[in-house]
């Protein structure tokens, strides 16, 4: 996929002002009065998209599933009337005929959708032919190659003005998002197409709307290209995801807090500093591996030793006593805990799988597992 082409809807809109992309608008359009109230505020703030909901795929029936067909006309209304640009959500084929007719600027594909590749593909043979902007969001699991699926199926439609939206995704741990930001997926996405513009969703990232200010920065210091939040002119009775949502003049406050960082250092004397730093990171991780090596060398002694006198791979006990005094040393050492133990459960995978090989060397019809581990 190529997305070199810097006369794009998105690209000419982040040129546009040399700030950030903003889409806000309500999560659904619950009434003509609503969208255009919330429409004409937000043109004040110079939001590049109108958005909102028109069908909604909610989890259970008998919630509300958004207004339809009027809802389009509404957000045609917006706008004719106000001169902004709209986009609304489309899950099938019929919802995209449905939304040109009607003239809306950009289309977006939820996660639910982009989570099946048939509904893509039913979304991109309605596009063939059309030429439109769209949004695809990732899909409702941390699964990448899924998300780039669908980003093809509509490239190869025939769409190459294409943006990729980061919402989240859901997860059964706790945690104090709605949908966990898994933060190396969407920044794997932009170092395979520099050029795709990434959108976050902080409002369903966090859920909640006093996160999405602080992940909105984050977004933006980590080289995203803009935001969609969700706005609503009276959340507290809004229809669908209340507790995220904020009023215009929050949006407004979010937006004057947010800071645009330098893409790259423009001195002589902090590049000279930077590059001096990233040398000694370099070293540092030259440093890691070598201890890395070392420990995997240990890690195969022990293998033979298991093997020799016939005890098992697995030492629960062991393991616990790694896990428990590591993260303590990482403690002392002043690192995040969290991060020691999960980069400990995947030394722990690559030591069983060494360990197993050993085993299973010299046994005839053998296969070793490529992915065995015990991580708890």
């Amino acid at each position: 996929m190529n997305f070199n082409n810097k006369d794009t809807f998105f690209s000419n809109l982040l040129a546009e002002r040399g700030r950030p992309l903003v889409i806000a608008g309500p999560c659904s359009a619950e009434s003509e009065q609503q969208v255009m109230q919330t429409a004409e505020a937000l043109k004040k703030l110079n939001v590049h998209l109108f958005r909102a909901g028109i069908w909604k795929p909610r989890s259970r029936p008998n919630t509300f599933e958004g207004v339809g067909l009027q809802g389009l006309a509404w957000l045609a209304r917006v706008k004719e009337e106000l001169g902004m640009r709209v986009t609304t959500e489309v899950a099938t084929g019929r919802h995209v005929e449905e939304a040109l007719k009607q003239g809306i600027d950009v289309l977006w594909i939820g996660a639910r959708t982009t989570v099946n590749p048939f509904a893509v593909q039913g979304i991109a043979d309605a596009l063939q032919g059309v030429q439109v902007p769209v949004m695809v969001k990732n899909p409702v699991n941390p699964d990448l190659a899924l998300w780039i699926g669908a980003i093809e199926r509509i490239y190869q439609a025939g769409i190459t003005d294409l943006a990729a939206i980061h919402r989240g995704f859901s997860s059964y741990q706790k945690s104090k998002y709605r949908n966990a930001p898994v933060w190396q997926i969407p920044i794997e996405l932009k170092a395979r197409f520099q050029n795709l513009p990434v959108i976050v969703d902080p409002s369903h990232i966090g859920g909640t709307r006093d996160l999405i200010f602080p992940l909105s920065q984050r977004a933006l210091d980590m080289g995203c290209d803009g935001v969609m939040i969700e706005t609503h002119p009276n959340p507290a009775e809004a229809l669908s995801d209340a507790e995220q949502q904020v009023t215009p003049a929050a949006l407004a406050d979010i937006l004057d807090k947010l800071q645009v960082r330098k893409t790259n250092y423009d001195d002589a004397e902090l590049v000279s500093r930077a590059e001096e730093l990233r040398l000694k990171i370099d070293a540092a991780d030259h440093d890691l591996i070598g201890a890395l090596a070392r420990r995997m060398a240990l890690v195969e002694q022990i293998g033979e030793y298991k093997k020799q006198n016939n005890v098992q791979v697995l030492q629960l006990e062991r393991w616990k006593e790694i896990f428990r005094t590591r993260a303590d040393w990482a403690a002392e050492a002043g690192i995040n805990t969290a991060f020691v133990e999960e980069l400990y459960k995947l030394i722990h995978v690559e030591s069983i799988r060494k360990q197993t090989a050993i085993m299973q060397a010299g046994n005839p019809g053998a296969k070793t597992d490529t992915n065995p581990g015990h991580v708890s």
